[in-house]
């Protein structure tokens, strides 16, 4: 787990992560296990072969380099969602081909948190995903620790059709 505390640095075009310092310059090392969850499910996990990509031009099926043997490594894991599958993908019901975005977003978030259960660095995850409009879906993240209060997290990626003059 990482030992710093990440924070949100939005601006206009881009929402970053930055490392928050205490009032005497030092590494905040509060709220470890938050700090885990969003790199997470902010890092691009590698894609299944059978996976259908954002863009239909490109093989790249990303992941993290440093996924390459982790576990035999440093008896980690590899790292990161598939998230990103959905960064073109029009929010569908679950008639569509590859099944219901919501449904999507659900198993990806469950998916990329399930090594923290194994691990037991918390003893369950639950993932509600409700669509929000008609271009944004968000999800609500509860991370149970056994008797240590739960820790909510919203997690709010989004999803903007492509118009066809675009």
């Amino acid at each position: 787990m990482p030992d710093v505390r990440l924070v949100t640095v939005d601006t206009p075009d881009i929402i970053t992560f930055d490392w928050l310092q205490t009032s005497t310059g030092l590494l905040d090392e509060t709220e470890q296990l938050v700090s885990a969850i969003i790199v997470a499910l902010n890092t691009d996990a590698l894609a299944y072969p059978s996976d259908v990509l954002p863009d239909p031009r490109s093989s790249d099926r990303r992941g993290w380099w440093a996924d390459h043997q982790a576990e035999a490594i440093w008896q980690g894991w590899p790292i990161g969602s598939c998230l990103w599958l959905l960064t073109r993908a029009k929010i569908v019901g679950p008639e569509a081909r590859e099944g219901a975005t919501l449904v999507r977003v659900q198993k990806y978030i469950k998916a990329a948190l399930q090594p923290f259960i194994t691990a037991k660095l918390c003893s369950q995850i639950t993932v509600t995903a409700a669509q929000v409009g008609t271009q944004r879906i968000t999800a609500r993240i509860m991370i149970y620790r056994g008797p240590k209060t739960a820790i909510q997290l919203d997690y709010q990626p989004l999803w903007i059709e492509l118009s066809p003059g675009s």
